[in-house]
């Protein structure tokens, strides 16, 4: 029998099961909506090459890859060389 403001065993024991089984109903909620919304026909593609912007499998994709790598690794050298000279060519 509870006395004034102390708690006995059994009602800590049910506050603890009703906690208990309240978190795992939501976390079984929560799965459940998750699986229905994955399966939405607005999804984006999955598989190989298909989280990439460009086609590896092109014919010039060598050609391509080349040209964009060298003229975004050669561009900031190009721009110092033009900073650097650009008083002698004026």
């Amino acid at each position: 029998m509870p006395t004034d403001g102390v708690i006995d065993r059994e009602t800590m024991r049910s506050q603890i099961a009703n906690r208990i089984t309240g978190l795992s109903s939501m976390t079984r909620r929560n799965f459940s909506t998750s699986a229905s919304r994955m399966s939405s026909p607005y999804h984006y593609p999955t598989g190989p090459r298909s989280n990439i912007p460009f086609n590896p499998l092109s014919r010039f994709f060598a050609l391509r890859f080349i040209a964009f790598c060298s003229i975004g690794f050669g561009l900031p050298f190009g721009i110092a060389v033009w900073q650097t000279k650009k008083k002698s060519f004026l």
